[in-house]
């Protein structure tokens, strides 16, 4: 149950703070005196959504503060999910900055919002008089249905499974979309890879065939110069050879007489050993080259395959192309795999579908096992609210699909008179029938949630007298076994409450600021007295006021 409510900077609220206590509260005042202001400002801590247009003073943050009696409502699962510091006091806080940044907290721990909204949901439900209209939405009468037939959980188990199917049908969908576009692509790169791997590409073999081709073309030239080198260098008349080994021979005649001369005799010898090799090895060079033309087209054939290959995938080498060759194949191999994870995915999906119609038969067999004491429930509270011919009914329908609430879609009947025929309640029931046909359902479904705390924002609308009083006697009898909170203009109800909170403005340094006060008994009186007959309280307006407050 909330025990405690803080508010700084919140509209017209510069600074409150509210105690409450077990049971039914209730809180009264004039219109416009701030009542929604103080809803919206718990609002805050439930998760809702806020900017800056919320700041009193838009200089300075805004701050909401309630804090729960959480000690018997076995939370503390939650608590260790998001790694929290659990206390059975439990303070939940919201902060928006005047520059719009907004701040969430559990006992101090800074959250994200959808986690203090998941708390909040086990700690509060707020019904207003616009929730009427959540009467015409099929999810919402669902979730009612599922309340009373305790499949809540049931359900909620299957939106998961249902939601994870959906992401693997979504992921198929992907997968065949880009199956179809490979294979549109697939005898393209057959075709490429075939001819690539034809190719025979070996890494390097460019290079060596461009070298040997050019040693083929300039074969004539090559083999001359190496002919005449090598004449230049053993001619027996003038070759170079020949003389070197002259002088060779006689510097050995003068090596002995110094040192120097050992020096200059070896190094010449040395240098006749060198070109000896030299040209011996230019002897076998000049054999080798040999102009060949077969050879020279085989050559530049090759070549010519492998450079209309490079400018066909815009490379410039053998391995480049390599490189590509082994991508294709990748992508063959790709489709191939994809086929397989397709098939082995579609199974996947089938077995969950299988398996998510088992259980949304199962939700839908328990939804309509509680039917008909479901609709005797709702009967037996609308004729408590001075409606005593009203026929309430569920009408079921089975979707062809599955859908995220299971296999049912349902509509709410109704007819407030006997014998009338029943209809969608959006088409014949009116706002205060509306409004008790909401309190009959959420007195039916509180009893099943167990939620601590209910807060009635003016459900009370389009009803008075007689049926005011019922309404009151509904909302104390939840207040039994549950916090119950509501925000009322009528006195019928007002005088129901164990607690008593009056909002009204105030004008503070001539500004107008929302204030709200708990009445003691005997400003209830009077309060409640001014409800009855306006501002002029009158001893009329108090003796009932009197009684209302003994009833």
């Amino acid at each position: 149950m909330i025990t405690h409510i803080s508010i700084q900077n919140y509209a017209l609220i510069q600074s409150l703070e509210i105690d409450f206590n077990k049971g039914l509260s209730v809180i009264t005042g004039e219109t416009g005196a701030g009542k929604s202001i103080l809803l919206g400002a718990i609002n805050l801590i439930l998760g809702k959504r806020a900017d800056t247009k919320v700041l009193l003073d838009k200089t300075k943050k805004c701050i909401v503060e309630g804090t729960f009696d959480i000690n018997s409502y076995h939370l503390s699962g939650f608590f260790e999910k998001y790694d929290l510091d659990y206390d059975s006091s439990t303070l939940l806080r919201r902060e928006i900055t005047p520059y719009g940044k907004s701040r969430a907290f559990i006992n101090d721990t800074p959250v994200k919002l959808n986690i203090l909204k998941e708390l909040s949901d086990k700690l509060i439900d707020i019904h207003s008089q616009h929730q009427t209209l959540t009467l015409n939405d099929t999810n919402f009468r669902l979730a009612v249905v599922d309340s009373f037939a305790g499949t809540t959980s049931t359900v909620e188990d299957y939106r998961s499974d249902y939601n994870l199917y959906k992401k693997l049908k979504l992921k198929l969908d992907e997968l065949v979309s880009e199956e179809k576009r490979l294979k549109t692509e697939q005898d393209y790169f057959d075709f490429l890879f075939n001819e690539l791997e034809s190719a025979n590409l070996t890494e390097g073999e460019q290079l060596k065939l461009e070298q040997e081709y050019k040693i083929i073309e300039h074969a004539e030239d090559i083999k001359n110069n190496l002919y005449l080198a090598l004449s230049t260098l053993e001619s027996e008349e003038k070759g170079i050879l020949a003389a070197l080994s002259s002088v060779t021979e006689n510097f050995k005649k003068i090596e002995s007489f110094s040192k120097k001369l050992t020096e200059s005799s070896n190094r010449l010898e040395s240098v006749y050993i060198e070109l000896k090799d030299i040209a011996n090895e230019i002897g076998n060079l000049e054999q080798e080259i040999i102009y060949d033309p077969k050879k020279a087209e085989v050559i530049s054939n090759r070549l010519n395959k492998l450079y209309q290959l490079e400018q066909k995938h815009r490379v410039k080498t053998v391995e480049e192309l390599i490189s590509i060759r082994i991508e294709i194949s990748k992508k063959l191999k790709g489709i191939i795999s994809l086929e397989e994870k397709i098939k082995k995915l579609s199974l996947n999906i089938e077995g969950k579908y299988n398996n998510l119609l088992l259980l949304a038969n199962k939700i839908s067999v328990r939804r309509k096992k509680i039917s008909d004491k479901f609709e005797k429930e709702i009967d037996e509270t609308l004729g408590r609210l001075g409606m005593p011919d009203a026929n309430f009914r569920i009408d079921w329908e089975r979707l062809n699909n599955l859908s995220v609430d299971g296999v049912d879609s349902i509509r709410f009947l109704f007819n407030a008179n006997r014998g009338g025929e029943l209809q969608d309640l959006s088409k014949i029931a009116s706002g205060g029938e509306l409004s008790r046909l909401m309190l009959a359902v959420k007195s039916l479904i509180s009893k099943k949630n167990l939620l601590p705390t209910v807060i009635f924002d003016e459900i009370d609308i389009g009803v008075s007298g007689n049926i005011a009083d019922k309404m009151g006697n509904i909302l104390l009898k939840l207040s039994k076994t549950m916090q119950v909170i509501a925000i009322t203009h009528l006195p019928q109800i007002a005088g129901k409450g164990s607690t008593h909170y009056v909002v009204y403005k105030d004008i503070e340094d001539k500004k107008t600021k929302t204030v709200i006060s708990q009445l003691n008994a005997n400003d209830r009186i009077i309060e409640i007295a001014k409800m009855l007959s306006g501002q002029s309280v009158t001893s009329a307006s108090v003796e009932t006021a009197k009684q209302l407050l003994k009833n």
